[in-house]
Protein backbone atom coordinates (compact mmCIF):
# COMPACT_ATOMS: atom_id res chain seq x y z
CA UNK A 1 0.00 0.00 0.00
CA UNK A 2 1.08 3.50 -0.89
CA UNK A 3 2.20 5.64 2.42
CA UNK A 4 -0.96 8.17 1.04
CA UNK A 5 -0.73 11.75 3.08
CA UNK A 6 -3.69 13.37 4.58
CA UNK A 7 -5.09 16.16 6.30
CA UNK A 8 -8.70 16.40 7.84
CA UNK A 9 -10.27 19.63 8.46
CA UNK A 10 -13.37 19.38 10.46
CA UNK A 11 -15.16 21.87 12.75
CA UNK A 12 -15.87 18.90 15.45
CA UNK A 13 -12.76 18.01 16.55
CA UNK A 14 -13.27 14.77 18.23
CA UNK A 15 -14.72 13.62 15.03
CA UNK A 16 -11.24 15.21 13.36
CA UNK A 17 -9.68 13.20 15.77
CA UNK A 18 -11.32 10.09 15.47
CA UNK A 19 -10.80 10.26 11.91
CA UNK A 20 -7.49 10.78 12.34
CA UNK A 21 -6.81 7.75 14.30
CA UNK A 22 -8.76 5.87 11.35
CA UNK A 23 -6.39 6.77 8.89
CA UNK A 24 -3.99 6.06 10.94
CA UNK A 25 -5.23 2.45 11.58
CA UNK A 26 -5.05 2.15 7.58
CA UNK A 27 -1.33 2.82 6.79
CA UNK A 28 -2.15 6.91 6.46
CA UNK A 29 0.29 9.47 7.55
CA UNK A 30 -2.12 12.40 9.04
CA UNK A 31 -0.55 15.88 8.82
CA UNK A 32 -2.98 17.47 10.61
CA UNK A 33 -6.44 17.01 12.22
CA UNK A 34 -8.63 20.28 13.54
CA UNK A 35 -10.63 22.59 12.91
CA UNK A 36 -8.35 25.98 11.55
CA UNK A 37 -8.78 26.52 7.65
CA UNK A 38 -5.95 28.44 8.20
CA UNK A 39 -3.62 26.07 9.06
CA UNK A 40 -4.70 23.74 6.59
CA UNK A 41 -3.88 26.09 3.70
CA UNK A 42 -0.41 26.47 5.15
CA UNK A 43 -0.07 22.37 4.71
CA UNK A 44 -1.47 22.20 1.57
CA UNK A 45 0.90 24.44 -0.07
CA UNK A 46 3.96 22.72 1.83
CA UNK A 47 3.07 19.03 1.62
CA UNK A 48 0.52 18.47 -1.11
CA UNK A 49 -1.16 15.78 0.95
CA UNK A 50 -2.78 12.70 -0.90
CA UNK A 51 -6.22 13.67 0.55
CA UNK A 52 -8.04 16.47 1.94
CA UNK A 53 -11.08 15.78 4.19
CA UNK A 54 -12.63 19.15 4.83
CA UNK A 55 -15.74 20.53 6.42
CA UNK A 56 -17.56 23.58 4.90
CA UNK A 57 -17.60 25.90 8.20
CA UNK A 58 -14.05 26.17 9.59
CA UNK A 59 -11.64 28.60 11.42
CA UNK A 60 -10.02 31.03 9.51
CA UNK A 61 -10.59 30.00 5.68
CA UNK A 62 -13.33 28.00 4.55
CA UNK A 63 -14.21 24.10 2.94
CA UNK A 64 -14.48 25.87 -0.52
CA UNK A 65 -11.50 27.98 -0.13
CA UNK A 66 -9.60 25.20 0.88
CA UNK A 67 -11.13 23.40 -2.41
CA UNK A 68 -10.30 26.13 -4.26
CA UNK A 69 -6.73 26.52 -3.39
CA UNK A 70 -5.81 22.35 -3.29
CA UNK A 71 -6.91 22.01 -6.47
CA UNK A 72 -4.82 25.07 -7.76
CA UNK A 73 -1.72 23.78 -5.92
CA UNK A 74 -2.05 19.86 -6.00
CA UNK A 75 -4.51 18.96 -9.23
CA UNK A 76 -4.01 15.28 -8.30
CA UNK A 77 -5.51 15.51 -4.61
CA UNK A 78 -8.55 13.79 -3.85
CA UNK A 79 -11.09 15.96 -1.98
CA UNK A 80 -13.62 14.50 0.29
CA UNK A 81 -15.67 17.67 1.38
CA UNK A 82 -18.68 16.93 4.28
CA UNK A 83 -21.40 19.60 5.01
CA UNK A 84 -25.21 19.49 5.49
CA UNK A 85 -27.65 17.86 2.80
CA UNK A 86 -27.81 21.50 0.96
CA UNK A 87 -27.99 21.52 -2.72
CA UNK A 88 -26.58 24.90 -3.30
CA UNK A 89 -23.31 23.85 -1.26
CA UNK A 90 -23.10 20.43 -2.62
CA UNK A 91 -23.35 21.80 -6.30
CA UNK A 92 -20.61 25.10 -5.17
CA UNK A 93 -17.77 22.13 -3.39
CA UNK A 94 -18.08 19.77 -6.53
CA UNK A 95 -17.65 23.00 -9.20
CA UNK A 96 -14.55 23.68 -6.80
CA UNK A 97 -13.04 20.19 -7.39
CA UNK A 98 -14.36 17.99 -4.61
CA UNK A 99 -14.14 14.54 -5.84
CA UNK A 100 -17.25 13.45 -3.19
CA UNK A 101 -19.50 15.14 -0.89
CA UNK A 102 -20.42 13.06 2.23
CA UNK A 103 -23.23 14.65 4.01
CA UNK A 104 -23.70 14.59 7.57
CA UNK A 105 -24.06 13.62 10.38
CA UNK A 106 -22.15 10.72 9.12
CA UNK A 107 -20.64 7.71 10.64
CA UNK A 108 -16.37 7.76 10.91
CA UNK A 109 -16.30 4.19 9.46
CA UNK A 110 -17.93 5.13 6.58
CA UNK A 111 -16.07 8.35 6.21
CA UNK A 112 -12.95 6.29 6.43
CA UNK A 113 -14.38 3.71 4.42
CA UNK A 114 -15.35 6.62 1.53
CA UNK A 115 -11.28 7.60 1.63
CA UNK A 116 -10.06 4.23 1.02
CA UNK A 117 -12.17 4.23 -2.28
CA UNK A 118 -11.41 7.48 -2.89
CA UNK A 119 -7.18 6.24 -3.22
CA UNK A 120 -8.39 2.75 -4.97
CA UNK A 121 -6.29 2.61 -8.44
CA UNK A 122 -9.34 0.48 -9.79
CA UNK A 123 -12.63 -0.94 -9.15
CA UNK A 124 -12.67 -3.13 -6.88
CA UNK A 125 -15.79 -4.26 -4.82
CA UNK A 126 -16.12 -3.95 -1.43
CA UNK A 127 -15.13 -7.53 -0.53
CA UNK A 128 -12.18 -6.84 -2.12
CA UNK A 129 -11.31 -3.31 -0.43
CA UNK A 130 -8.38 -3.32 1.30
CA UNK A 131 -8.75 -0.35 3.60
CA UNK A 132 -11.59 -1.52 5.97
CA UNK A 133 -13.25 -4.52 7.01
CA UNK A 134 -16.48 -2.99 8.12
CA UNK A 135 -20.09 -3.83 7.26
CA UNK A 136 -21.62 -3.04 4.40
CA UNK A 137 -23.49 0.42 4.72
CA UNK A 138 -27.04 -0.05 4.80
CA UNK A 139 -29.40 0.08 1.90
CA UNK A 140 -30.55 4.04 2.68
CA UNK A 141 -27.25 5.06 3.23
CA UNK A 142 -25.49 3.45 -0.45
CA UNK A 143 -29.11 4.51 -1.96
CA UNK A 144 -28.37 7.99 -0.82
CA UNK A 145 -24.66 8.26 -1.79
CA UNK A 146 -25.46 7.09 -5.29
CA UNK A 147 -27.83 9.83 -5.75
CA UNK A 148 -25.44 12.28 -3.91
CA UNK A 149 -22.28 11.24 -5.91
CA UNK A 150 -24.60 11.75 -9.21
CA UNK A 151 -26.03 15.03 -8.49
CA UNK A 152 -29.25 13.84 -7.41
CA UNK A 153 -30.26 16.59 -4.14
CA UNK A 154 -31.85 15.57 -1.42
CA UNK A 155 -33.70 18.35 -1.17
CA UNK A 156 -36.59 17.34 -4.23
CA UNK A 157 -39.08 14.82 -3.52
CA UNK A 158 -38.12 12.63 -6.40
CA UNK A 159 -35.07 12.07 -4.12
CA UNK A 160 -37.15 10.28 -1.54
CA UNK A 161 -39.56 8.90 -3.73
CA UNK A 162 -36.86 7.04 -5.86
CA UNK A 163 -35.18 5.56 -2.68
CA UNK A 164 -38.39 4.10 -1.49
CA UNK A 165 -39.08 2.54 -4.82
CA UNK A 166 -35.29 1.23 -4.95
CA UNK A 167 -35.91 -0.42 -1.56
CA UNK A 168 -39.46 -1.95 -2.92
CA UNK A 169 -38.14 -3.17 -5.89
CA UNK A 170 -34.73 -4.89 -3.94
CA UNK A 171 -37.33 -6.65 -1.38
CA UNK A 172 -39.66 -7.39 -4.33
CA UNK A 173 -38.05 -7.42 -7.74
CA UNK A 174 -41.01 -8.60 -9.91
CA UNK A 175 -42.56 -5.14 -9.16
CA UNK A 176 -40.41 -4.02 -12.34
CA UNK A 177 -43.35 -5.53 -14.18
CA UNK A 178 -45.54 -3.57 -12.69
CA UNK A 179 -44.45 0.21 -12.42
CA UNK A 180 -47.44 2.34 -12.73
CA UNK A 181 -50.30 -0.58 -11.58
CA UNK A 182 -48.28 -1.41 -8.12
CA UNK A 183 -44.65 0.21 -7.52
CA UNK A 184 -46.25 4.01 -8.01
CA UNK A 185 -49.11 3.79 -5.92
CA UNK A 186 -47.07 2.13 -3.39
CA UNK A 187 -44.77 4.92 -2.80
CA UNK A 188 -47.97 7.54 -3.45
CA UNK A 189 -49.52 5.40 0.02
CA UNK A 190 -46.35 6.00 2.09
CA UNK A 191 -45.81 9.58 0.81
CA UNK A 192 -49.78 10.78 1.21
CA UNK A 193 -49.71 11.76 -2.45
CA UNK A 194 -50.61 10.62 -6.33
CA UNK A 195 -49.04 7.78 -8.38
CA UNK A 196 -48.86 10.77 -10.82
CA UNK A 197 -47.30 13.18 -9.05
CA UNK A 198 -44.47 10.57 -8.07
CA UNK A 199 -43.78 9.63 -11.60
CA UNK A 200 -43.20 13.23 -12.15
CA UNK A 201 -41.07 13.71 -9.67
CA UNK A 202 -39.48 10.77 -9.94
CA UNK A 203 -38.08 12.04 -14.01
CA UNK A 204 -37.37 15.25 -12.79
CA UNK A 205 -34.85 13.87 -10.41
CA UNK A 206 -33.43 11.76 -13.22
CA UNK A 207 -33.57 14.97 -15.31
CA UNK A 208 -31.62 17.35 -12.89
CA UNK A 209 -28.68 14.44 -12.42
CA UNK A 210 -28.24 14.15 -16.16
CA UNK A 211 -28.69 17.58 -17.05
CA UNK A 212 -25.72 18.45 -14.55
CA UNK A 213 -23.83 16.61 -16.87
CA UNK A 214 -22.16 13.84 -14.18
CA UNK A 215 -22.17 10.97 -17.11
CA UNK A 216 -19.01 9.99 -16.04
CA UNK A 217 -19.69 9.34 -12.37
CA UNK A 218 -22.91 7.39 -13.46
CA UNK A 219 -20.84 5.46 -15.42
CA UNK A 220 -18.34 5.04 -12.77
CA UNK A 221 -20.78 3.68 -10.25
CA UNK A 222 -22.52 1.36 -12.12
CA UNK A 223 -19.11 0.04 -13.80
CA UNK A 224 -19.52 0.79 -17.34
CA UNK A 225 -20.63 3.11 -20.14
CA UNK A 226 -23.90 2.96 -19.66
CA UNK A 227 -25.18 6.02 -20.73
CA UNK A 228 -23.64 8.61 -23.34
CA UNK A 229 -24.12 12.40 -23.63
CA UNK A 230 -27.71 13.51 -22.81
CA UNK A 231 -29.21 9.73 -23.03
CA UNK A 232 -31.30 9.58 -19.98
CA UNK A 233 -32.86 6.41 -18.59
CA UNK A 234 -36.25 5.90 -18.25
CA UNK A 235 -37.97 6.11 -14.53
CA UNK A 236 -38.09 1.80 -13.94
CA UNK A 237 -34.68 1.43 -15.82
CA UNK A 238 -32.77 3.63 -13.65
CA UNK A 239 -34.71 2.66 -10.52
CA UNK A 240 -33.91 -1.21 -11.46
CA UNK A 241 -30.35 -0.42 -12.36
CA UNK A 242 -29.49 0.89 -8.64
CA UNK A 243 -31.68 -1.65 -6.92
CA UNK A 244 -29.85 -4.58 -9.44
CA UNK A 245 -26.61 -2.83 -8.01
CA UNK A 246 -27.28 -3.19 -4.77
CA UNK A 247 -28.89 -7.09 -4.75
CA UNK A 248 -25.39 -8.10 -6.48
CA UNK A 249 -23.62 -6.34 -3.71
CA UNK A 250 -25.59 -8.32 -1.27
CA UNK A 251 -27.73 -6.03 0.37
CA UNK A 252 -31.07 -7.44 -1.00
Amino acid sequence: MKNFTAIILESNVAIAEEMKVGLEAQGFTVRYAGDDGDEGVKIILSEKPSVIVTGMFLRGADGLELIRLAKKTWKEVKIMATGPSNDELIERAMAEGATYYLVKPFSVDVAIERIGELMKEKPISYKEYPFTKRKPASVEEKISEIFIAIGIPPNIKGYSYMREGIKMMIERPYIINSVTKELYPSIAKKFSTTPSKVERAVRHAIEVAWNRGRIDAINAIFGARIYLGQEKPTNSEFIALVADKLILEGMG
